[in-house]
């Protein structure tokens, strides 16, 4: 009696070995296909591009991811949708940024007047010395009232009315 594996043993972990490669190979290929789904439905709100997706890689194989691959878009929708946001962000920033009303240049918060053209931006309360509008009438830092330039305290209310 031979102490080995016989030609029947063998034949059966051949069988195994065989099917569990085969089984392994078709869970691959039906994950690479999930996967394509999942990735198209990422990159697109159409639901056709999606089971198309899944079909070319379940139809072809490795050779359908690789074409899935090549024909997806670049960007899945968040990335698109944070782009946009950056974008809009950027955008609003430029736009919020002061322009002198004479010339059209952009100009700081803190300038009393245009570097460019002279014109005057903004009136230094002369109570408090802090920048103002020009068409405000009272100073909203000291409550000062201000016209023509000048400024002068504004008087409390006269409560003096009582016999």
């Amino acid at each position: 009696m031979p102490t080995g594996l016989n030609l029947g043993s063998l034949a059966n972990l051949f069988l195994y070995a065989t099917a569990f490669f085969g089984a392994f190979l078709a869970a691959l290929w039906l994950s690479l296909a999930f996967w394509a789904y999942r990735d198209a439905g990422a990159r697109s709100h159409d639901r056709l591009a999606q089971i198309l997706a899944a079909a070319v890689v379940l139809l072809l194989g490795p050779a359908g991811l690789v074409v899935y691959l090549v024909l997806r878009p670049r960007q899945t929708l968040d990335e698109v949708y944070q782009r946009a946001l950056e974008e809009e962000a950027l955008l609003t920033e430029i736009e919020d940024r002061p322009v002198c009303p004479g010339c059209g240049a952009q100009t700081r918060p803190d300038w009393q007047i245009c570097p460019h053209c002279h014109t005057r931006l903004q009136k230094a309360c002369t109570n408090c010395s802090r920048l103002i509008e020009l068409p405000w009438q009272v100073c909203p830092y000291c409550a000062s009232a201000v016209r023509g330039g000048r400024s002068r305290v504004a008087a409390p209310p006269d409560h003096t009315d009582f016999p």
